[in-house]
């Protein structure tokens, strides 16, 4: 159970460390945006503009809710 729970801290950082790597890219916000847009197509996953903002915040948030804590 242990073990289980290390992998899972694990994963949830590397998830935050590769959200924060691409919001916080020297790269136009749209533009990464769109990236994002195309890599979740590519797995079937269809967000519309308003999806996609809200995502977007969501990972913002959570990103500064990780900072605070640290």
């Amino acid at each position: 159970m242990k073990a289980l729970n290390y992998f899972i801290t694990f994963v949830g950082g590397a998830l935050v460390g590769a959200a924060a790597g691409i919001l916080l890219a020297p790269e136009k916000g749209a533009d990464t945006r769109e990236r994002i847009v195309e890599a979740l197509r590519k797995r079937g996953i269809r967000l519309n503009r308003k999806e996609m903002d809200a995502l977007v915040n969501d990972i913002t948030e959570e990103l500064g809710n990780a900072e605070e804590t640290a």
